[in-house]
């Protein structure tokens, strides 16, 4: 049973900083990959950053230069620090891990329960 429980969301204004936690716990064995996605109303869901188990870190063009994933591995835990927020950032955000229980187990995406970003112009 793995569970990812999501925080940091709000309201904030434009220009304005966030930053998202994630955090995993149960039965982690390890990680591939740790990754955050939006989706706003209207919208797909969108990959915006991801940090593999290397440590390589990729963010969407959207975001790239104002939002900047980071990782705790001690903690099981992934950060999604946002600067110069704008009105298009708001939506609702999920962690997203890539993780089995075991060595011997298969590979399994786990969400999270999404938190609330408004960015107010």
């Amino acid at each position: 049973q793995v569970r990812l429980v999501e925080s940091g969301g709000g309201l904030v204004q434009a220009g304005g900083s966030l930053r998202l936690s994630c955090a995993a716990s149960g039965s982690i064995f390890s990680i591939n990959s740790m990754n955050w996605y939006r989706q706003a109303p209207g919208k797909e869901r969108e990959l915006v950053a991801t940090i593999t188990s290397d440590g390589i870190t990729n963010h969407a063009d959207s975001v790239k230069g104002r939002f900047t994933i980071s990782r705790d591995n001690a903690k099981n835990t992934v950060y999604l620090q946002m600067n110069s927020l704008k009105p298009e950032d708001t939506a609702v955000y999920y962690c997203k891990f890539r993780a089995r229980s075991t060595a011997w187990g298969t590979w399994n995406g786990y969400w999270g329960q999404g938190t609330q970003v408004t960015v107010s112009s």
